[in-house]
Formats: C-alpha cells, structure tokens, sequence
C-alpha cells in the first residue's frame, strides 16, 4: 500500500486534480517517491535531472513542431481548411469528430508524425468548436483515441515499433511468439479503445456546450466579424500557400528518411525562411509564439522523465509487481485484473506506454508462464498493461497534445477537460476487454 509507486502517483493525480500545475504535481510526486525509497530531497532532485535527458529529444521536437505550427498558421493556408471544413461539417457534429479520429489515426501508421498535426490542425477549428456548441473534451478523446489505438492494433509505424517490443521483450524473458501474432492478441483491447470512443461521442458528450455570457458575446462578435472579412476579401491561393505546402512535404520526408522530428521541423522552418513565407523580421516572434504553444508539454516530458527514473532506478516498480503478486493466489482472473492494475499504475507515473512495455515483461512473463497463461494471453496482457494509463496520465503525450491544441485560446484545462476524461472513456474500457483477451486467448 504504502509502495513509492503506489503514493507517489496517487499524489501526482490529487494534485493535478486540484488544478495544481502538472509540472509541479510530478515534480512533489517524484519527491515523495524518492522519500519514501530513502533517498533525500537532494539525492532525489539529483536522480530526477539525471534522468530528464531521456525524453530530451521528444522536448525538443515538440519545440520545433510548435514553431513550424506557428509558420504554417501565419501562411494563412489554414483559413482554405477552415473556410472548407465549415461549409462541409456544419452542423454535422459526429462526423466531425470522427473525422478528428481518422485523422489522428493516419497520423500514427499512415504518415507517422504523431502529434505533430494538432497545433496545425486544432487552433483554427476552436471558433468553429465554439460556433457548433462542440464539448472540447469530446474533441479530446477523438483526438486521444487516434494516438493510442492504431499503434495498440495495427503493425505498421508507432504500431509496428510497439508491437515489436511486446514481442522483442516477451523472448528475452523466455516466452517465443510472432510479430503478427502480436497484433492479433491486441485487436481485443483495441475494441474497448472503439468502444470508448463511441460512448463519448454519441453519448457522454452528445450535447451542446454551455457557453456563458461572455463566450456567447465573443462568438457572436467573432462570427460577425468573420463574415465582414469574408465579404471584403477572397480567399485566393497564392505563391506563399504554394511554398508552405512544399515546406510541409519536405519536412514529412526528412522526417521519415532519418526518422528525427526534430530534422525535419527544422528543414520546413528554414524552407518557410528561405521561401520568405515568413518574413525573417518577423523570426524571433514566430519563434516565440512556438515555444509558447509547445514549451510547456516539452518541460512537462522532460520531467516526467526524470521521475520515471527514480521510480525504476530505485526499484519501486519491481517492489510493487512482486508485492502484487505475493497475494493473487492461483485466480487466473484476479491475477489479469491485478496485473492490469499495475500497469496502469506504472504508466501513469512514466507516462509512456513504450516505455512501460521492457519494465513489466521481465516481470510479468514469469508469472503468466506459472499460472499457465498462453503466449497470445500473456502478450495481450502485457500490451494492454502497458497502454494503460497512457490516456489519462498528466504527463503523457498523448493528453498533452490535444491539450496544446485545444487550450490554444486559453478555455481549456488540461486535466479535467482532457485526462480525466480520456482516463475514464479509455481505462475502463480497456481493462475490461485486456481481462476478455487474457482469458479467451
């Protein structure tokens, strides 16, 4: 009860809860867990910075990602998008949030930018949100959605990386079995993904927002405003449009070549200087405004980081795993629900779904093996364990970044309007079906 694990994310969720930054919750969080291994707070803000620079190139790239966002915004080519999108989808509010879902789908498998897309795609649909009366925290899960459930069931991109060390990790503990046999263990899972998805829109966030007086004001004058520029000026698609365009497939194809967001957001911003898309007098505040957008997720992982560190450096994950198990007795269901907990505890505080998969196989294979789990139930297990969490946890990127998109105008909240929401229409789900897979399979 009392393992660093265990309190250390209840604490990190209490705080953030009560709306305390969730860069501060995981920074007392991680001084707790380091407390309660015996380190001091000194050792333990030591352990925690020696350990940030393991998400330092995912800070990074967010960083980059934010500035050539803001590039692409001050082209004006998002205005043809938006300017489509409302004569398309109005009114069509569940075809619009699916259509966020295919989206941020494709942008796991298809085109592997992750979340690259959402600063380009989201800010500009807010008023339209607004216009529509859209719940933003049904946006959120269509958007948490598309970054978790590709790569949980189909094999190609993030998928095929995640599937691949299931698999990788599952035979280094002893138990052999197949790429695409992976894949077929988390299309179970996968289907409570699915089911989430579709309890939140059709469902939990079915009807229209509740403005208040003031955002029903601004709308109206917003709106007003956008059909006075509409009359006096035509959206025409100039040489700059054109050049933005390049810029975009240049850096989607360096980032696929070398496999580095960071290079390829830097060559489409130094395209979009070189084709004078964005005057180079107006650099420093372009740069500025794309730190703004991104800077906070990239603290955010680089300290998350840092506190999985202390949580695995000091052994507290494998305290916990082997606590856990000293009491499940020989209940093949207890044992699924209970690893499946620890799972979810573990991701919540690491924030990484592939980066939970190589600390709880070498703990879970063994004690799948010796209750007679299967190699497609243990996998699907594992897998689930290690998705688990990733929708809801502060620190993940993937509440983080439809957080950066949807907070754009400021009238987002990070935890109640995404975690929270995206932990409960994903989490329980989720835990439901992984116990289905574990014992069918």
């Amino acid at each position: 009860m009392f393992n660093a694990v265990v309190v250390s994310v209840l604490v990190m969720s209490l705080l953030s809860l009560f709306r305390v930054n969730v860069m501060f919750a995981i920074l007392i969080a991680a001084g707790v867990a380091g407390l309660i291994e015996g380190l001091s707070l000194s050792e333990t803000m030591n352990m925690l910075i020696s350990g940030m620079g393991g998400q330092a190139n995912t800070a990074l790239s967010y960083i980059m990602l934010g500035v050539f966002a803001v590039m692409i915004g001050y082209s004006g080519i998002t205005g043809f998008l938006v300017k489509r999108l409302v004569s398309i989808l109005k009114g069509k509010r569940f075809v619009m949030l699916l259509t966020i879902a295919g989206v941020a789908c494709m942008s796991q498998n298809a085109i592997p930018v992750h979340i690259a897309f959402i600063p380009i795609l989201i800010p500009p649909l807010l008023h339209l949100f607004d216009r529509m009366k859209v719940d933003r925290r049904s946006v959120a899960t269509a958007l948490t959605f598309g970054l978790k459930a590709p790569y949980m069931m189909i094999p190609a991109g993030f998928g095929l990386i995640f599937h691949g060390i299931i698999s990788d990790e599952m035979k280094a503990s002893g138990m052999e079995i197949g790429l695409s046999s992976v894949a077929y263990a988390m299309l179970i899972p996968g289907l409570g993904m699915v089911v989430g998805l579709l309890i939140a829109i059709f469902i939990s966030y079915r009807k229209d927002r509740e403005l208040s007086l003031d955002e029903q004001a601004m709308i109206d004058y917003q709106t007003t405003n956008e059909i006075a520029v509409a009359e006096e000026m035509e959206l025409t698609f100039t040489y700059r449009h054109f050049f933005t365009i390049m810029s975009i497939v240049v850096a989607l194809i360096v980032q696929l070549l070398t496999d580095s967001l960071v290079l390829g957001a830097m060559s489409g911003i130094v395209l979009m200087f070189l084709f004078a898309v964005v005057p180079f007098r107006e650099g420093e505040k372009v740069i500025s405004e794309g730190i703004t957008m991104m800077g906070m997720i990239a603290f955010v992982m680089l300290i998350a980081s840092g506190y999985a560190t202390i949580l695995k450096e000091t052994g507290a994950v494998e305290d916990l795993v082997q606590a856990a198990t000293g009491i499940l007795g020989s209940s093949k269901l207890i044992i699924a629900i209970m690893m499946l907990l620890v799972g979810l505890l573990i991701t919540m505080g690491i924030g990484s779904s592939f980066g939970t998969i190589p600390i709880i196989a070498a703990l879970f294979v063994p004690i799948c093996a010796a209750v007679g789990f299967s190699p497609l139930a243990t996998a699907a297990l594992i897998g689930t364990a290690g998705a688990l969490g990733d929708a809801g946890s502060p620190a993940s990127d993937s509440t983080l970044g439809p957080t950066a998109g949807l907070n754009a105008d400021g009238r987002h909240h990070h935890i109640w309007d995404t975690c929270v929401p995206t932990f409960l229409h994903y989490n329980i789900p989720l835990i439901l079906f992984g116990v289905l897979a574990a014992m069918i399979l």
